[in-house]
């Protein structure tokens, strides 16, 4: 008998089946089970599962684009507003925080400084310029090293320059009569209010100024500088020739600076101050000073280089209060001018402005970010800045000194408050208060050296 082997592909699957025949009476006999050709109805209900289960998961997934695409318009709004936000703050790094200082300019501030220093030394020599002329000397070297051994430590000595170029600053000629006027140079407290009242106009005028006129022996007037055009723009200052009129708000003049409110001379911001029957303020829309004569009615101006404006650098601490960029203060026979460039970082300049000239005569740096406080004053040639407490406190904290260029940061000088704002902040030498401008009320404090 012969065996015979019969192979049949039976493609089920990937399978080949393999069968067996014989022969019998002339014939090959093979016996084949029908079965491997049987409906796969397991594998077919496990692939019909997964269409369901995949079906399943395209609809969870197109409801989950749908969901998407509500959201995208929410996410781009609020994108927005986060770049909105973060725009003031570019300048950190274009050209602020970290972006480090070019060494050339280090070596041209440091030339700078030393030759307004060797000038004050060749008209009043001193101890303290002789040595300040040799920090110089030795801190340009630092700076050539630098360039010479590729060490670009250079935030330190930025911090250097600034400390350097105070003490030139202080070492300017500044009137002898102003530095003996301020025996005692850090204010040791603030009375309770001694003037309470609310200003003239509209208690919904919240933004704004009040005080007397700075100067030593003049005549006694009180002004009140009302911001109109939401809370940004004024064109009139109100005049009083007594405390008693000031009080019962009446006998005023109402004096016209410009005549609308776009006018290149009208007043921006709550940095207004009297000063010699001179309003000095911010000029509309520019970082310039503008001084207004109340007698003669003319108008000078002069740009602060470097001053940022619009809200880029306004006094916050608690909550911004818009258009308090540019400040200015009177203390003795000067104007001050306090406020922030992107090259100091956003901290707070103070500069001396001659009344007369209109011109700046010292300006110093200090390490106090602008933003990190509720509003500033100037006693004695020294800086004071203040900041939130609660509604009705607020505390000053914080001490700059022109004259020795030390700042204190361990002030805690309280004083009381009728609502959470301010505006504005001023001293007056000649009757040693402090006046404030608190969300439409006016305020008067006594100071204690």
């Amino acid at each position: 008998m012969l065996s015979y082997l019969l192979v049949l592909a039976v493609l089920v699957t990937v399978d080949a089946q393999i069968i067996k025949g014989e022969q019998k009476d002339d014939s090959c006999v093979c016996k084949l089970s029908s079965s491997i050709w049987g409906f796969p109805t397991a594998r077919f209900e496990a692939a019909q599962n997964q269409v369901q289960t995949c079906e399943e998961n395209l609809i969870e997934f197109r409801k989950k684009i749908q969901a998407s695409n509500l959201q995208m318009p929410k996410l781009e709004l609020s994108l927005k507003n986060i770049r909105t936000r973060l725009k003031p703050f570019e300048y950190l790094d274009t050209n602020g925080l970290y972006n480090a200082l070019h060494l050339q300019q280090l070596v041209q501030e440091l030339d700078q400084m030393y030759s307004t220093a060797s000038d004050v030394q060749k008209k009043t020599p001193s101890k303290e310029t002789e040595g300040l002329l040799k920090e110089l000397t030795n801190a340009k070297k630092e700076a050539q090293d630098m360039y010479k051994d590729n060490m670009f430590n250079l935030e330190t000595m930025k911090s250097k320059l600034l400390d350097l170029n105070n003490r030139v600053q202080t070492c300017k000629t500044i009137p002898e009569d102003f530095r003996s006027t301020c025996h005692q140079r850090i204010m040791s407290s603030i009375s309770s209010p001694v003037v309470t009242k609310l200003n003239s106009i509209s208690k919904s005028y919240i933004s704004g100024a009040w005080g007397r006129d700075a100067k030593q022996n003049s005549k006694e007037r009180y002004f009140e500088h009302c911001l109109m055009s939401g809370n940004q723009l004024g064109i009139t200052i109100r005049m009083y020739n007594s405390y008693e009129d000031f009080m019962a708000s009446k006998n005023y003049k109402d004096e016209t600076i410009a005549s609308y409110y776009t006018d290149k001379n009208a007043v921006q911001g709550s940095g207004t101050i009297l000063y010699d029957n001179t309003v000095f303020y911010q000029c509309y829309g520019t970082a310039e000073i503008c001084s207004f004569n109340i007698t003669t009615k003319a108008t000078k101006r002069m740009k602060m280089d470097g001053a940022e404006i619009n809200n880029k650098f306004p006094f916050c601490y608690y909550s911004c209060r818009d258009w308090t960029d540019i400040d200015l203060e009177a203390d003795q026979d000067a104007v001050w001018v306090i406020y922030a460039t992107e090259e100091n970082h956003g901290n707070i300049v103070v500069s001396r402005l001659d009344p007369l000239s209109l011109n700046i005569t010292h300006t110093w740096k200090t390490r106090l970010f602008k933003k990190s406080v509720t509003n500033t004053f100037m006693v004695c040639g020294v800086l004071y800045a203040t900041r939130f407490v609660n509604t009705y406190q607020e505390e000053v904290f914080y001490a700059f000194d022109t004259t020795t260029g030390q700042e204190i940061n361990t002030l805690s000088l309280p004083f009381e408050k009728v609502s959470s704002g301010i505006a504005n902040l001023n001293y007056n030498p000649v009757d040693r208060r402090l006046y404030m401008y608190n969300d439409g009320y006016l305020l008067a404090y006594n100071t204690f050296n």
